[in-house]
Order: structure tokens, then sequence, then C-alpha cells
């Protein structure tokens, strides 16, 4: 799997100048992963220094914790809804299941594209639940009064004539500390500088 990842972010890096880091960590040192985060992004000086285009997926196992650090240049690309929808729908689920190399694999993929396709074209978004309205409730009521004076009435009937009768099927419904890393190389001690760095906090954080 590290040939193939290596070989994503190398490209992607070469097509977009973006810089996107994989990092793995032991231990946290008793901190909440989106200082330790923060302080990383800044400290392997992410993306390039004009630009501020890195991205950082940091993965905790021992803690089940990760976080996509965004730098300020890509941001808006990058939203922290889309970075918090990738760590939910592509990495937690494979993570549950323990299979890391797909979850990592399909976490950098999805942040790609994210990176790289128009936002027209690729727009995740999690589906708001439906909210029932007045009309939800009036409709049902109605229709459930007309069937029970359907039924008085043709009871009654029956009752004169002897004969039977049938109300037909309705329809229903529902509501309803030590550490590594893959990147695409750099020239800093760490292997990952690109010379920028500059984060805010932007990205998402998730557990498993």
């Amino acid at each position: 799997m590290t040939a193939q990842l290596e070989a994503k972010l190398a490209d992607l890096e070469q097509r977009s100048t973006i810089q996107l880091v994989v990092a793995t960590v032991n231990d946290l040192g008793g901190e909440e992963i989106e200082p330790y985060a923060n302080a990383l992004f800044r400290e392997w000086k992410l993306g390039k220094k004009d630009k501020n285009n890195g991205v950082l997926f940091l993965i905790a196992p021992n803690q089940h914790r990760m976080r996509i650090e965004v730098g300020y240049g890509l941001e808006g690309t990058l939203t922290d809804a889309t970075s918090k929808l990738i760590i939910a729908n592509a990495a937690a689920p494979r993570f549950k299941k323990g299979d890391y190399d797909g979850g990592v694999t399909r976490a950098v993929e999805d942040i790609i594209t994210a990176l790289t396709t128009d936002a027209a074209e690729w727009k995740p978004s999690l589906k708001p639940q439906p909210q029932a309205s007045d009309d939800d409730f009036v409709v049902p009521l109605v229709f459930f009064l007309f069937i029970l004076f359907m039924i008085w009435f043709l009871s009654r009937r029956s009752r004169r004539t002897g004969g039977s009768w049938i109300v037909p099927g309705g329809t229903g419904g529902g509501w309803s500390s030590g550490g590594g890393g893959w990147s695409s190389g750099g020239s800093s001690d760490s292997g990952f500088s690109g010379g920028g760095g500059s984060s805010g906090g932007g990205g998402a954080s998730g557990d498993w």
C-alpha cells in the first residue's frame, strides 16, 4: 500500500502543487488531536509558502482518533464539512473493522477528489432528515376519521340490509509520539516541508 499511496500523493503535488501528508502517531502525549495536528502541520511546514496549500491526515490508532488538518489556502476547497464527511464515511467504518489500509486509501482518494474536482461535480453532503409538517399529521388524521365514518355508515347499512362490507386497503407511508507518515517528498529533515505551514485549525476530527 505504501508505494501506491506515495504515488498518489506525488501525483497530486505534481499536478496541483498541493502537498498532502498522511501520518500516524503512536501517542498524542496527553494532548487533544486538534492542537497536536496543528503543531505538526506547522513544524513540517506543509504546502507552498505562497499558497499555504498543505493538508495533513493524522491518525492516532491507540487513541482511536484522526484528524484532517487543512492549510489556510485550501479551507475554501476542502471545507470543515467535507473533511468531516470523509472521516465519517471513508475512514471510520473501515477503521472500525480493522481495515486501516483500506480506510487510509479511501480517505486519501476522497481528499484528492475534493481538492481537484469542481465542487459542482463532487459535493458530498449529509441529507437532512425530513421534518414533519402540519400536513403530515392532518392528512392521515382526516383519512383515519373518514375510515371511521365509513365503518360506522356501512355497519348501520349492513344491519338494515343483511349485507356485508369491506373496507379497501388504504395507503401507508413513513417518515422515513513516535510516528510515521507518507508524503510526496520535500527538503526538510522531516521530509515533508514545502515552506508553508500556516493552518488556523481548519478541517475536522473524528474517532472510531
